[in-house]
């Protein structure tokens, strides 16, 4: 296991980062934000999209995508609400604030659990991922953003030697794939349907997680 986080200096540090978050890391991660959307649409319906900072991405969905979005930074949320009543996305049903690793949802409750760049900035990534595929229905989808870790050598040795300058940031640079292989070869009813890199650099991934089982082509109640 890699330094863990702190929840509190977390959300704080994206309060810090809300003013300028769209314009740092909107053009960064645009690519990655669309391969996640059209990904989830392909199973649509109710989505919820944990860690939805500013609401950049809520204006790409679909008007037929009944949307949630969650996060812990409240300044973040704040421009999200703003960005939801001033493009009138009437598909959005909440913006709320949540822990990521303790999210205030009844089992099953999504066809969709999305999460852009969240899964290396929460304090415990294993209990987030638990928690996402206890939210998301059978036959339903985990639609995971990423950044991918080296697994060791130089990479792997610097990311290492920044983790305690990039925790204060709010997430992590040591987190390689072998963490999310672990965490879905331990889970009772996941499997791993797609994997593939983005940019920049091709050290981030898009990363698709099925939740199996019975009722797999039960839809989430209206």
């Amino acid at each position: 296991m890699d330094q863990d986080l702190d929840r509190r200096i977390v959300a704080r540090a994206y309060d810090r980062w809300a003013p300028i978050y769209d314009i740092i890391f909107g053009p960064v991660f645009r690519r990655g934000r669309r391969a996640a959307i059209v990904e989830a649409e392909k199973l649509g319906g109710r989505i919820l999209e944990v860690g939805v900072g500013t609401g950049i991405s809520l204006p790409d969905y679909a008007p037929e995508s009944r949307l949630v979005g969650i996060d812990i930074s409240e300044e973040m949320l704040e421009r999200a609400r703003h960005r939801v009543n001033g493009l009138g996305l009437h598909n959005v049903e909440a913006i709320r604030v949540m822990d990521a690793e303790a999210l205030d949802f009844p089992d099953g409750a999504f066809d969709v659990v999305v999460a852009q760049y969240v899964v290396t900035a929460v304090p415990h990534p294993e209990r987030a991922l638990d928690e996402f595929l206890r939210v998301v229905r059978p036959g339903g989808l985990i639609v995971i953003t990423t950044r991918i870790g080296a697994e060791g050598g130089l990479r792997g040795g610097i990311e290492k030697a920044l983790m305690p300058i990039t925790s204060r940031l709010g997430w992590r640079t040591e987190f390689a794939w072998n963490r999310y292989a672990r965490w879905a070869a331990g889970a009772a009813g996941v499997e791993l349907v797609e994997r593939r890199p983005l940019p920049p650099l091709g050290h981030f991934a898009l990363i698709c997680f099925r939740r199996v089982g019975e009722d797999a082509g039960a839809q989430v109640a209206a």
